[in-house]
């Protein structure tokens, strides 16, 4: 196939030379902006389903160059037809990658400002369902009642709502506690928050993308929230009902051990400074003092 590797290897170095002195400013660029695409889709199949399947389409693509190195005809047609119809049957088999994928590009910051018009609630009104929520989390917590609320931010869970019931009611202690009695109907599913009010309740979540990766002691709720805070930017509460504990998911990680003041603190930085960026300034921050003067009461 090589009659002589130094002289393949001198005739490598050639060709190579004469590609870089005709390149410009632009392909260098070009260059840039692949290896950074390249990078960004290996940090997003690492440790997925999706990296298996690359190794496989890997192995296949190495073994075609190869049959036609070699110039088998039978071999080579067979694998011309696998190579064309893999083209259809890598969309259909990375569908949730590309679809997760495409709901984090569109959470970047500038992606969103420019794609979307978002309507935001009144600070006051925030404040108000962020006190409620804390409270009603602590009270859940003391009573070991298991709980599952979800904080929508940016990315909007109609895909999630549509499996619950719509309530559109004000937030208030007692109505999650309502919620989530073991005796009601809702109580097995989740309570979706939609601009400081409960939007629906008994909402079902999806399954977190790594599942095998995640310890076996946490439960539904918990592994519910995880699914969800790794294709949304929502904020997901969840209350443990074998210890009382309340954690927090969000982007993929959960953290644990909140109580009333903690989960306030944190929610009212992951919410409110949506209102500080719309030009409105001096006014959220004093509705934000008002809110945090708040929950000594």
């Amino acid at each position: 196939m090589f009659s002589d590797p130094i002289v393949y290897l001198q005739d490598i170095l050639e060709y190579t030379g004469r590609v870089l002195r005709t390149m410009t400013f632009v392909d260098y660029v070009e260059i840039l902006i692949l290896t950074c695409l390249v990078y960004v889709l290996i940090r997003f199949v690492r440790e997925t389903r999706a990296a298996q399947l690359l190794k496989g389409i890997f192995f296949v693509v190495v073994v075609s160059l190869l049959i036609q190195e070699l110039e088998f005809r039978v071999l080579g047609a067979f694998g011309d037809t696998i190579v064309s119809v893999g083209a259809i049957a890598a969309i259909v088999m990375f569908q949730p990658e590309l679809r997760r994928f495409l709901e984090k590009t569109g959470r970047i910051h500038f992606v969103k400002n420019f794609a979307a018009l978002n309507i935001d609630a009144a600070p006051h009104k925030l404040s108000t369902s962020i006190e409620q929520i804390a409270a009603a989390c602590v009270a859940l917590s003391q009573k070991a009642t298991g709980a599952l609320i979800v904080i929508e931010r940016e990315t909007k869970l109609g895909e999630q709502i549509s499996t619950g019931t719509v309530l559109n009611a004000i937030p208030s202690e007692a109505l999650f506690g309502n919620i989530f009695c073991p005796q009601t109907p809702l109580h097995d599913g989740a309570v979706i928050v939609r601009e400081g009010l409960v939007l629906a309740a008994g909402c079902f979540l999806p399954k977190p993308q790594k599942e095998e990766l995640i310890s076996k002691d946490l439960g539904s709720r918990h592994r519910a929230a995880i699914g969800l805070s790794e294709v949304s930017d929502a904020v997901v509460i969840i209350v443990s009902e074998e210890t009382g504990t309340i954690s927090i998911a969000r982007d993929g990680v959960l953290s644990r051990g909140y109580d009333y003041d903690k989960l306030q603190k944190y929610l009212t930085e992951a919410i409110m400074p949506v209102q500080k960026s719309k030009g409105k300034g001096p006014k959220n921050k004093q509705g934000n003092k008002k809110g945090r003067g708040g929950k000594s009461a």
